[in-house]
């Protein structure tokens, strides 16, 4: 366990009063309790009994050190005593190195302190990305250990540590992060399918204990995006394709991690809502994290049905927003079309529409990349044979051939605060030097920044308890929370005969996908032979195809078509088993998988967005109900999917299950 050289206040926060500071015009009458104070360098300064932070260690309580200060003021002081060079470090969003092979990508299960402690000291960057992974207690201890670098800083400025989301059963890298011992729960598809905003504020409420016990305090999340286009890969991580739904879920998602409905505070996560906006319309499903895919199709027009989940997370009053990578065809904005860049170049959505119109003040934070330069195998890809390289990925849609510079001008200039994936931060000096950006532009993002370190109390204690973290971080409590949210996710499509539930004592079943000792403990006896089975259980992942396995995304994402194909070796087995015996099969959806060629082979058929086979064997056998809901309609041929409007939601003439369709078992007799 880390322990701190001084530690001012110990245990539980300690409150008493104190006089408002003399003259003071900017103190903050409702924050005059005495927070709990931890340094490990910085000493501290004592005044009427209460008790600082020495951040910059002059012996003098600077305004922004002192807690009893506004937000507001403090980061406003804060700003008059940075150098430019420091305000550029802190608009970088920087990856935190970790030690071993996956370094760079920040995998791991421990940082390498060298080399981020060098972007801490030497570039002035105070926000990261961790993808650690292993031990909450390590995890702990290791953002603890990056913590104390921030603090023998000139400023001492905190760091802001934050994740793409840890609590589902998918792991894609620069989309999630692995669960670890970190609760588990459906993918949001799945907490959509169960449509309980009250769940989905509980479910983030105990991520936010979670992330905040291992020093995480922002999560790059939620995906607002309305999955309008069902071969876009990214649909797993939205809560689907309507929209009213969206936004009530989207709301409740950031009232939880931010600790409350008034914007986050110092026991907040705070939520970075994405991918403003339109990035659930891709062109042909194909993702604009590559250049074959960096179109949205607006056509049709429609962008208002797509900034609605937007809405939910603007009313909790959402701390930050990324932009989408993604160009969008068709669309306008106050009746004007859109300049033909990503968003996070496009002055029209960030300032005209995100700020002005629906008055969004907070940090606008770019997602990764985007001003990388685009090399030729960005562009089309690498040789055949050749395995593609995380060295040429970028995403500067629209402006490939500005100079760096430009690009962080640009961006910068369109309503940018803050540069997810870099810590070029010399761009930005050079920029200001050469006139293309004012610093009067940099001082509005580092004050926006700043408020928000200031909001989560990081000045006061940005250090966390390791032991704390291993009681917290996955407890039973909240495990068996999720196991249940697991559970009522599950959608049953199908039920022939009334197969399901099933009465599990001594039944000869046979597994595909299903843990046989899982199988055992509910009673089932696990048979290797399908001739001696009575029933058989399935797990099914959604169909898919790698149409760009040359481009690093292209390799790892689900693209094409969406139907079970003859000849391929999964549906093959399942063919072989459903012939032989009853079958119950379940598909994890990340897609709209087209069932067809299942419905009628299966007895019982379950949609499912994560699931443990436990939780599954509960469901079957009858401990727990289905409830959910399909977030989005699924289709019946690609004749339909190609037919459908990328941009609508749920337009489909000849869906094979509708949106919102969902079974429950017959009622006992």
């Amino acid at each position: 366990m880390l322990i701190p050289k001084i530690v001012v206040i110990p245990g539980a926060l300690i409150l008493f009063m104190t006089p408002l500071l003399a003259g003071a015009q900017d103190t903050n009458a409702n924050q005059q309790k005495q927070p709990v104070v931890v340094s490990h360098s910085s000493k501290i300064i004592e005044q009427q009994g209460l008790r600082f932070r020495d951040l910059n260690r002059n012996g003098v309580l600077d305004p922004y050190e002192d807690w009893r200060r506004t937000p507001s003021a403090r980061a406003k002081d804060l700003v008059g005593r940075m150098t430019l060079e420091e305000k550029a470090g802190m608009m970088m969003h920087g990856t935190a190195r970790s030690a071993g092979l996956a370094g760079g990508a920040g995998v791991g299960t421990g940082y390498d302190t060298v080399a981020t402690g060098k972007m801490i000291r030497d570039v002035g960057v105070n926000s990261f990305i961790t993808r650690l992974g292993g031990d909450p207690r390590m995890l702990a201890a290791e953002d603890n250990k990056l913590q104390e670098i921030a603090e023998g800083t000139r400023l001492g400025i905190p760091l802001t540590i934050s994740s793409d989301p840890r609590n589902h059963f998918q792991y894609v890298l620069g989309a999630s992060t692995q669960s670890g011992r970190f609760s588990q729960w459906p993918e949001t598809l799945g907490l959509a399918a169960i449509r309980d905003a009250s769940l989905v504020r509980r479910f983030t409420d105990i991520a936010r204990q979670e992330y905040r016990a291992v020093g995480i305090q922002e999560t790059l999340s939620p995906q607002a995006d309305l999955a309008t286009e069902p071969r876009w890969s990214r649909i797993n991580g939205t809560f689907g394709e309507d929209p009213d739904l969206a936004r009530r879920l989207v709301q409740a998602y950031v009232e939880g991690f931010q600790h409350g409905a008034s914007g986050v505070d110092s026991a907040g996560v705070v939520a970075v809502v994405k991918h403003w906006v339109g990035y659930g319309a891709q062109k042909n499903g194909l993702d604009s994290h590559s250049s074959y895919g960096k179109f949205a199709n607006f056509s049709g027009g429609n962008l208002d049905l797509h900034i609605e989940p937007f809405l939910g997370a603007f009313a909790a009053h959402v701390a930050g927003v990324m932009p989408t990578y993604s160009i969008l065809e068709g669309a306008k904005v106050n009746g004007r079309p859109l300049e033909q860049v990503g968003a996070g170049f496009n002055r029209q959505l960030l300032t005209d529409l995100l700020r002005k119109r629906y008055g969004f003040d907070g940090v606008i934070l770019t997602d990764w990349a985007i001003t990388n330069d685009c090399s030729e195998l960005c562009r089309n890809g690498f040789p055949p044979g050749e395995r593609p390289s995380f060295g040429a990925v970028a995403m500067p849609w629209g402006v490939e051939d500005l100079p760096k510079v430009d690009r962080f001008a640009k961006a910068v200039n369109a309503g940018v605060d803050q540069f997810g994936g870099t810590e070029e931060a010399q761009f930005l000096v050079e920029g200001v030097r050469s006139g293309k950006i004012t610093e009067s532009r940099l001082n509005e993002s580092v004050y926006r920044i700043a408020l928000l370190k200031i909001k989560l109390g990081l000045f006061e204690n940005p250090y966390v308890d390791t032991a704390a973290a291993g009681r917290i971080v996955g407890s039973p409590q909240f495990q068996a929370e999720a196991n249940v949210a697991q559970r009522r996710s599950l959608v049953l499509l199908e039920n022939r005969n009334d197969i399901l539930p099933l009465v599990a004592r001594g039944k000869r079943v046979f597994l595909h996908g299903v843990d046989s000792a899982t199988a055992t403990r509910y009673g089932f006896n696990v048979v290797s032979d399908l001739s001696q089975a009575e029933i058989a259980i399935v797990r099914a992942k959604a169909p898919f195809q790698t149409l760009h396995p040359n481009y690093v995304f292209g390799a790892m994402q689900h693209e094409g078509s969406l139907d079970f194909q003859n000849g391929d070796k999964e549906f093959e087995e399942i063919k072989r088993i459903t012939a032989a015996v009853p079958t119950i099969v379940t598909v994890y959806l990340d897609r709209p998988a087209i069932l067809t060629s299942l419905k009628d082979r299966a007895g019982a058929l379950i949609a499912n967005f994560g699931v443990s086979d436990a939780a599954l064997l509960d469901v079957l056998t009858g401990v727990a109900q289905p409830e959910g809901k399909l977030p989005f309609e699924l289709p019946s041929s690609m004749q339909e999917v190609e037919a459908q409007r990328s941009y609508l939601p749920h337009d489909m003439a000849h869906p094979l299950y509708r949106i919102g369709f969902g079974r429950h078992y017959p009622a006992k007799r």
